[in-house]
C-alpha cells in the first residue's frame, strides 16, 4: 500500500534539528522484535493527510515502532532541564522519546515523536522504553482530550512487542507515536538559562517566537516579555479547561509544561470520579503538590520559573513579573466562562461565580461523581420550560440529580436559585439550553477503571475493549447506543487503582 508519507521525502522537514547540536543528539530508535498493532487513530491519520489504509500496513507498523526510517526522517532526542516536584532536577531531556521530524500536513507542520523508542543520552537511569499499560493510557487520553476540545498533543498509534520491560514488575514494551506543532517545554528554556548558555537561550526563544508567536515581534515592547505573556495566557486557558472537566494532570513539573499551552506527557493523570478538590491522582505525589485544587497555582509557579529562565533576555525582573500578570486575570475569567457554560448560562452576571462555587461545595461535601452530576444537571433544564412551570414539574426533573446528594435541602435551595438565574436570561429556551449543556458536559471520560479494563484485555491480546472505549471517547458528548456502561458509576475496586509516575 503506497502512501505520500512513504513516497515523498519532501513532506518531511526538521526545523528543530536546524537549531544545532547544542539542542539535541541525533540517533536512531532502538528496534523492538515482532511488533504488533495495539491501537490507531484513523481520525488523526486523516487530519494529517495520511492514508488510513497505509496506517494498517506492515511498513507503518515497523516505522512507528522505530524499526525502520522513511526517507526524510532525521531522528533526534532533545535536551532540557527542569524542576520536578518543586526542586531543581538539573539536566533531563528526552529519555525515551525520539523525534522523527516534522511532517507537512493539512493542519500545518506537525512534529512526529516516538515515545518508548529506546535509550538516548538523556535516559539517565532509565531504559528508554515505555510499557503497554502507560502507552495505552497516553494514546486514549490524548485523543479523549482532543475530543473534549482541550489543547493537547495527539496520538497517532500504539504498537506493542513482547520484549520484557521491568517496572514494578516485568511488563511488555510498547511505543506511542505522538504529534504536536512542537514538543518544546518550559524546561528547554530553563536548561540554557541555568547553564549560562544565553546565546542558545535567545536562539531558542527566537525560534519559538518566529514559528509560533509572531505577534510578539509585532507588538510594542520586549518580544521575550511578550512571549512570556502569551504563554501565560495560553496556559491559563488550558488549566481552566482541565478544572472544568475534573482532569488531574498528576505531574506538573516544568519539564512537562508545553510552551504552546498543550497538555503533554500523560502519566499519572485522572479524570476524577467522586469530587474532592484536594484529590491527588499520583500515588508518587505523597505531599499532594499536584492535587486538583492546586493545579492553577502550580501552573503559575511553573510560569514563574519560565520567567526566571527568560530573565537574561529582558530588561529587568519587573518586566518578567508584569508579563506573568495576565495569568491572574485570564485564568479565573476563563474558568468561570467554562463553568457558566456547564450551568447553561449564556452571559456573565454578578453572582455567577457564587452559584458555581455553591454547587461545587455541595458536590464536595457528598463526594458526588463529578462527570455524572454535571451530565444529569444538563437534563434538568427541560423541566424549566417556562417561567411559570410548576414547581412539582421542576422538582421531578431534578430528581436524578437529587439522588446523588445527601444534602438534598441544600441542593433544592441551590437549584431554585439556578432555575431563576436561567429563566432570567433573555429569550431563555429550555430545550436549547439543555442541548448546549449536553455539548459542554461530557457523557464519557477516560476514567481509571475504564482504562484499566482495556489494558488488562490488551495484555491478553484482546484489543476490542480498547477500540470500543476509544470510539466512545472520540464522541464524548454523545449518548452512544450500547455504551451505557462506559458512562456509569465506577465500581468499588476503582478506588484501589494506584497511578504513579511509572504509569
Amino acid at each position: 500500500m503506497n502512501d505520500p508519507l512513504a513516497d515523498h521525502a519532501s513532506r518531511w522537514s526538521h526545523r528543530f534539528a536546524e537549531l544545532g547540536p547544542d539542542f539535541h543528539t541525533e540517533l536512531r530508535p532502538t528496534p523492538l522484535p515482532a511488533p504488533y498493532w495495539v491501537g490507531t487513530s484513523l481520525n488523526l491519520a486523516r487530519e494529517l493527510g495520511l492514508d488510513p489504509a497505509w496506517l494498517q500496513s506492515d511498513e507503518a507498523l515497523h516505522t512507528f515502532t522505530g524499526n525502520r526510517l522513511l526517507p526524510g526522517m532525521r531522528p533526534l532526542a532533545s535536551v532540557y532541564s527542569g524542576h520536578q516536584f518543586g526542586h531543581w532536577a538539573g539536566q533531563l531531556g528526552d529519555g525515551r522519546a525520539i523525534l522523527l521530524g516534522e511532517l507537512a500536513t493539512p493542519l500545518g507542520p506537525r512534529e512526529v515523536q516516538l515515545k518508548g523508542a529506546g535509550l538516548t543520552p538523556y535516559s539517565r537511569m532509565g531504559d528508554g522504553r515505555a510499557v503497554l499499560r502507560s502507552s495505552i493510557r497516553e494514546f486514549l487520553c490524548s485523543e479523549a482530550m482532543h475530543a473534549l476540545g482541550i489543547p493537547t498533543s495527539r496520538a497517532l498509534c500504539v504498537t506493542g512487542s513482547d520484549a520484557p520491560v521491568r517496572r514494578e514488575e516485568i511488563e511488555t514494551a510498547a511505543v506511542v507515536t505522538r504529534t504536536a506543532p512542537s514538543f518544546i517545554r518550559f524546561g528547554h528554556f530553563e536548561h540554557f538559562s541555568h547553564s549560562g548558555q544565553h546565546a542558545q537561550l535567545r536562539q531558542l526563544a527566537d525560534f519559538v517566537i518566529d514559528h509560533f508567536y509572531p505577534d510578539c515581534r509585532e507588538r510594542a515592547g520586549n518580544p521575550y516579555a511578550r512571549l512570556l505573556e502569551a504563554v501565560s495566557e495560553r496556559t491559563a486557558h488550558t488549566v481552566a479547561q482541565w478544572q472544568a472537566v475534573g482532569f488531574c494532570h498528576g505531574v506538573m513539573n516544568t519539564d512537562n509544561m508545553s510552551i504552546l499551552g498543550l497538555t503533554i506527557d500523560y502519566g499519572p493523570f485522572q479524570f476524577m470520579d467522586a469530587f474532592n478538590p484536594a484529590h491527588i491522582c499520583n500515588h508518587t505525589d505523597s505531599g499532594g503538590r499536584y492535587a486538583y485544587h492546586r493545579q492553577p497555582n502550580i501552573a503559575y509557579w511553573n510560569l514563574f520559573c519560565l520567567g526566571q529562565a527568560l530573565l537574561p533576555l529582558m530588561e529587568d525582573q519587573q518586566q518578567a513579573l508584569d508579563a506573568l500578570e495576565p495569568f491572574k486575570t485570564v485564568f479565573p475569567t476563563a474558568l468561570q466562562q467554562r463553568m457558566g457554560a456547564k450551568l447553561g448560562l449564556t452571559e456573565a452576571q454578578p453572582g455567577d461565580e457564587t452559584l458555581t462555587e455553591q454547587f461545587m461545595q455541595l458536590m464536595a461535601k457528598d463526594a458526588v461523581d463529578f462527570t455524572i452530576a454535571w451530565r444529569r444537571l444538563s437534563h434538568v433544564v427541560a423541566g424549566f420550560a417556562t417561567p411559570d412551570a410548576a414547581d412539582a414539574e421542576a422538582r421531578r426533573a431534578l430528581e436524578p440529580v437529587r439522588d446523588l446528594f445527601l444534602q438534598r435541602d441544600a441542593l433544592d435551595a441551590w437549584a431554585q436559585t439556578w432555575r431563576s438565574r436561567l429563566q432570567s436570561q433573555p429569550g431563555f429556551d429550555a430545550l436549547a439550553t439543555r442541548a448546549r449543556m449536553l455539548r459542554t458536559n461530557p457523557q464519557v471520560v477516560l476514567r481509571n477503571h475504564l482504562g484499566e479494563i482495556a489494558i488488562q484485555r490488551a495484555r491478553e491480546g484482546d484489543f476490542s475493549r480498547l477500540q470500543r472505549l476509544q470510539a466512545a471517547l472520540e464522541q464524548p458528548f454523545d449518548a452512544l447506543p450500547g455504551c451505557d456502561d462506559l458512562a456509569d458509576f465506577p465500581p468499588e475496586w476503582a478506588a484501589q487503582i494506584e497511578i504513579s509516575c511509572s504509569s
